[in-house]
């Protein structure tokens, strides 16, 4: 008898949850696309700054000065162009549309993205440090070399620095709200399972 009680409680309440849930999940994509467009704008922030002070200091400079600045100007103008990519992505994505699955999928692909790019920020970094060293054995072009390779190892630097702490935001955002929300509903063999926490 209690069972059946119960059984028919949850059913009445069902579709309050599933309202609740609606709006928890709005919630949270609304929350994951502001951090995707901070981080965008703190990506094109560094680039701006970045061309503009190599802009200013190209002139008479020493060649490897000179190198530093052209690589640095080329490298921010990347940079410039996947955060604006990026935050136009985040500023048109239907996130009213979006369920429990698609939610998660989302969160995901971005947090892969994020790791994959920490991966390629270590690689420029240790590219950087090839330059340097294939400076140390070059007459011609040592100069150019090593303003090349330090202009790599510091946007490098602050690639992974930036991927990893948007990694830590987006999975932080995530165990708070989104798999804290669908821990309340599991799907098993035998049907769909409520838990609750008292």
């Amino acid at each position: 008898m209690f069972r059946k009680s119960f059984l028919l409680c949850c059913s009445l309440c069902l579709p309050f949850f599933l309202c609740a849930q609606e709006i928890d999940l709005q919630a949270f994509n609304t929350e994951r696309l502001s951090i995707n467009k901070t981080g965008m704008g703190i990506l094109g922030s560094w680039a701006l700054t970045n061309m503009a002070v190599s802009a200013l200091s190209l002139r008479g400079t020493t060649a490897e000065i000179k190198a530093f600045h052209q690589m640095n100007l080329g490298w921010n103008a990347v940079n410039l162009l996947i955060a604006g990519i990026g935050y136009y992505a985040a500023v048109n994505e239907p996130i009213g549309e979006m369920n429990m699955s698609e939610s998660i999928q989302a969160h995901e692909k971005m947090k892969s993205i994020l790791l994959f790019n920490a991966g390629l920020d270590l690689a420029y970094v240790t590219g950087g440090f090839y330059l340097l060293e294939r400076a140390k054995n070059s007459t011609s072009r040592s100069d150019q070399l090593r303003g090349f390779g330090k202009a790599v190892i510091m946007n490098g630097s602050f690639l992974f620095v930036f991927d990893v702490v948007m990694v830590w935001l987006h999975a932080h955002h995530a165990q708070s709200k989104l798999y804290a929300l669908a821990s309340v509903l599991t799907l098993q063999p035998g049907g769909l399972t409520f838990n609750f926490r008292f």
